[in-house]
């Protein structure tokens, strides 16, 4: 793990400035508290008691100043430790904390695969750092025994097919600068890289970015010590090896290969998905949740008319507006677009969603009984939640 080590002591990532919080949150997936209520505790966890969550590999803190804003916002109570193995990245996180005046969070320096010594956690968010450990198994492992039961892991890890001509590039840097120092090697990769002819695979591929974002960016793509990508049936496989189970991922229609093939309505899930992720060939990372290997439920199901649904990432009336026009609607997925297709009725339900009303409250505020409302629903629920737009938890009631 030296040379790992030493990349992040020499370029934090992602490379962040503390004055910036004064004017943005970065948000994304895993660690929403929606959806972390939403896959680890059915919609239905009560936040009136204290989240402890550890953030595992936390670098410069993305994952961390949101989890802890969000709750703050929501006034509900956490107990958050980070754990990361690069001082200097470390210390970014902390002066991003002290910008947000956000309290609640343990700092500390060290491995995750030590992770069960700094206690039992609801919520484990492992963002982008099983991939660079030597054997990502002992690290699915070690996250493992620092499950408290009924919690669940928050992950992203790299995918291979949407990173085409990353490998390739990484090799030829290792072999050719070995020996380097981090500032040295990334001169010199900076200078290789000019040079390579326009038809490379890496410089084809309009899905990967960083290189072009930052020195940290570029370090952290091309010239990472220890890197590796798990197509779907791999990731489960590792999983299930582990003690973990896959909750969802975050845009599970996008694991669905029925939405751009004919298949077998045999085919299993873990089949299905991999299909699914042949077809597309732009996955670049697996984002979800998982929770122990034998739990029965973990997501929410809709079917409960308790739970409190939330529209992640956009206005409901603004989207009601567009349903109840009759039309597709267009969706941006990052350089991937798809389409949401809901009746016009489906407007009336969707115009309910506050984040604080159940669904048995928007039936009866649209007039509908519970069989006409629970039709239209598994619509809604359906196309909004396949696109990770759909989210249910009572954190704001």
């Amino acid at each position: 793990m030296s040379g790992v080590r030493d990349q992040y002591e020499a370029y934090p990532y992602p490379e962040r400035d503390p004055a910036d919080e004064a004017k943005r949150l970065i948000s994304g997936s895993p660690s929403d508290p929606r959806e972390i209520d939403h896959f680890i505790f059915s919609g239905q966890r009560d936040w009136s008691r204290p989240l402890r969550a550890l953030v595992a590999g936390g670098g410069t803190g993305d994952g961390l100043i949101q989890l802890a804003q969000m709750m703050d916002w929501a006034g509900k109570p956490y107990e958050i430790t980070y754990l990361d193995l690069s001082t200097p990245s470390r210390a970014v996180a902390e002066a991003r904390a002290r910008a947000r005046g956000l309290t609640g969070i343990r700092f500390e320096t060290g491995s995750l695969l030590d992770a069960a010594d700094y206690g039992t956690f609801d919520y484990i968010d492992c963002c982008g750092v099983l991939h660079h450990l030597p054997d990502p198994a002992a690290g699915f492992a070690a996250l493992r025994t620092a499950l408290a039961p009924g919690g669940g892991l928050g992950f992203m890890v790299y995918a291979p097919y949407g990173r085409s001509g990353v490998y390739p590039l990484q090799a030829a840097f290792g072999t050719v600068l070995a020996g380097l120092s981090p500032q040295d090697r990334l001169a010199r990769a900076k200078e290789i890289y000019a040079r390579l002819p326009a038809d490379h695979p890496f410089k084809r591929n309009r899905l990967v970015g960083d290189h072009e974002q930052s020195d940290a960016g570029f370090y952290d793509l091309l010239l990472h010590a220890q890197d590796r990508a798990f197509a779907v049936d791999e990731l489960l496989s590792v999983m299930a090896g582990t003690g973990w189970q896959l909750s969802g991922f975050v845009q599970p229609a996008l694991y669905d290969p029925a939405r751009l093939a004919d298949v077998p309505s045999d085919m299993d899930a873990p089949t299905r998905m991999a299909v699914a992720e042949q077809l597309r060939g732009t996955f670049k990372v697996h984002v979800g949740y998982a929770v122990e290997a034998g739990r029965d439920t973990a997501r929410a199901r809709p079917a409960d008319l308790s739970l409190i649904p939330h529209l992640k990432g956009g206005a409901p009336g603004k989207l009601a507006r567009m349903v109840a026009a009759g039309k597709p609607v267009p969706l941006t997925l990052g350089k991937v677009s798809e389409t949401l297709r809901l009746p016009k009725q489906a407007a009336r339900v969707m115009a309910g969603i506050n984040g604080k009303r159940t669904l048995a409250e928007i039936a009866k505020g649209a007039g509908l009984d519970a069989l006409a409302f629970g039709a239209l629903w598994a619509q809604v629920d359906r196309e909004l939640g396949g696109f990770g737009l759909l989210l249910y938890s009572g954190i704001g009631r």
